[in-house]
């Protein structure tokens, strides 16, 4: 009983302390390193090597020579963009002493020959730290908020000092990511007119009104994911998935999920399902009298629509007419550095502390995600926010970032074992109700879009998803991120690469495809078009004598906190 309670104590400590199990994993590459001296050894002396060279390179820089270093700041990386950590030469010292501890920290980690896990934690935790220590996060080591703090007389940092304190007091030491003052959802965000026209304890299902005279035969039903709000797709007008959809002639509805409460603690992943995109494709055929629906998902909403296509096909119901899945796994074995945060103890861990408040909270999953990409979503704003007393800055995408959800304790346990920890879909495990899921049963066409830059779907396992249906499938490589890499209207930015045939390993996919500088919108248009059927003159109401409007669009369920 004791050993128990002393048990339990550990537990809770150690999900204080590090929930994560950094402190496990940079153990475990202390003792790699020991248990390899001679790569240990090349590693230092490289790092050695490297910082006689940037000091050679430094003092001839001070007498007005222009000498390159042994290292070079990526040129994605925006905190090092001011020409000082160029042209001074301390600066520049500073700069290629950073660099070089980053190259060691990864040359060491090889070094160490850590699994998988370990390497992944050790990876982002080694990261972090170097990143932690950089000198664009001090005062008097950063150029630009120097020049700041002498041009306002040191009012830039006092400011940046007071945003510092209040983000410790409210925000736990995290830097708010945006202004979201100026964005107003049903406004400006997830603006596309429309109705709700059912609701139950998970969700409510929007019907858009029609901006075309004729709209296609099968309509089309979008499914978000379940741990977000709904208006990632259907974010700023022009820029909205949705909009874009109605636009081109689809009967369009979509999936928004009720914010949890406690009372929704025990609703399960299944219950997502059923009660989610299987019973919105039921009243979808309800509304608009079409036997089939095309179904257009993201990340874990697309999760669920191809449960939901393999669950139909073990019925015997041929209801889908075509998949598209943007960012989507199905099979977890490679999660990319999301991994960091997906094996087995660092998972039981969080589930425990879940269960005991019955909810997983909105912000927790945000950090978590932040994280895999610190110097954009955590650095940055170090120097910009709490330095120089900027404002962060005004952008849909984090506004919506900032609008989280929490999730029920059930629903996370089952998806994160389900998916992540055992792999079920994958392996044609999963049942549901008494049945089976195999992917391969599922035979609608896929149009499977993953994103070159997505940290937390990487597109290399998004291949993977693309091989796993069994229906004909077009497989489509976006620019940009997770989010950017879905929210990608026209621009001359946008980016994308296709090839009809997919019997190759990701990489060698991408070295033959085509590079077309449009947005995949495009080709999905086209695409979803064929398979769309013929165009009959649009509805001239919302709804049916079953199913009446209950709200206006963007509807009460995304409204809640």
């Amino acid at each position: 009983m004791m050993r128990d309670g002393l048990r339990r104590v550990a537990d809770e400590v150690l999900d204080r302390v590090d929930p994560v199990g950094f402190g496990k994993a940079l153990a475990s590459e202390a003792a790699g390193l020991a248990k390899h001296p001679l790569s240990t050894t090349r590693a230092l002396m490289r790092w050695t090597k490297g910082s006689v060279a940037a000091a050679r390179v430094s003092a001839v820089r001070v007498v007005g020579a222009k000498k390159e270093g042994p290292m070079r700041a990526p040129a994605k990386d925006r905190r090092f963009n001011d020409t000082a950590w160029e042209e001074n030469p301390f600066l520049f010292w500073l700069l290629q002493q950073h660099l070089l501890r980053e190259r060691l920290a990864h040359e060491l980690l090889d070094a160490a020959d850590l699994d998988d896990v370990a390497a992944r934690k050790a990876r982002l935790a080694g990261q972090l730290l170097v990143d932690a220590v950089a000198p664009t996060n001090f005062l008097l080591t950063n150029p630009a908020a120097l020049r700041r703090a002498f041009d306002t007389g040191g009012v830039s940092a006092l400011r940046g000092f007071r945003k510092w304190m209040q983000d410790v007091r409210m925000r736990d030491g995290w830097p708010r990511l945006v202004d979201a003052s100026g964005f107003e959802v049903g406004k400006n965000l997830a603006a596309t007119p429309g109705k709700v026209v059912y609701q139950n304890r998970v969700m409510e299902l929007i019907q858009y009104s029609p901006k075309t005279e004729s709209t296609f035969a099968v309509p089309l039903l979008c499914s978000p994911p379940f741990i977000n709000k709904y208006y990632i797709m259907d974010l700023a007008p022009g820029r909205s998935f949705v909009e874009w959809a109605v636009e081109h002639g689809h009967t369009t509805f979509c999936i928004s999920y009720k914010n949890p409460d406690l009372a929704m603690r025990d609703v399960s992943f299944t219950d997502y399902l059923f009660e989610g995109p299987l019973e919105a494709l039921r009243v979808v055929k309800e509304i608009t009298g079409a036997p089939k629906v095309n179904v257009a998902a993201l990340c874990a909403g697309g999760t669920l629509a191809s449960m939901m296509a393999a669950y139909l096909a073990a019925t015997g119901d041929d209801s889908l007419n075509s998949l598209t899945l943007m960012n989507t796994l199905v099979d977890f074995s490679e999660p990319g550095p999301l991994g960091a945060f997906t094996d087995r103890p660092t998972v039981e861990r969080m589930l425990r502390r879940v269960r005991r408040r019955g909810l997983l909270e909105a912000h927790e999953m945000a950090r978590t995600f932040n994280l895999l990409r610190a110097n954009d979503l955590h650095f940055n704003y170090v120097s910009s926010t709490w330095m120089m007393g900027d404002e962060p800055p005004a952008f849909d995408l984090l506004a919506w970032n900032a609008d989280g959800t929490r999730i029920p304790s059930a629903a996370i346990d089952e998806y994160l074992r389900s998916c992540y920890l055992d792999n079920l879909l994958a392996r044609d495990a999963m049942e549901v109700r008494g049945k089976k899921l195999r992917l391969e049963a599922a035979r609608p066409d896929a149009f499977v879009v993953g994103a070159v830059e997505d940290h937390i779907t990487p597109w290399t396992s998004v291949f993977k998803t693309a091989h796993r249906l069994g229906g004909e499938t077009q497989f489509v490589l976006s620019s940009s991120g997770h989010i950017a890499g879905v929210v990608n209207p026209p621009s001359k930015s946008a980016a994308y690469w296709i090839r009809e045939e997919l019997d190759a390993a990701p990489e060698a996919w991408r070295a033959a495809a085509t590079r077309h500088s449009d947005t995949w919108w495009n080709a999905w248009a086209q695409w979803i078009a064929t398979r769309a059927g013929d165009r009959t003159t649009a509805p001239a109401k919302i709804g049916s004598k079953k199913h009446q409007p209950l709200a206006d669009a963007p509807g009460p369920y995304v409204m809640e906190r």
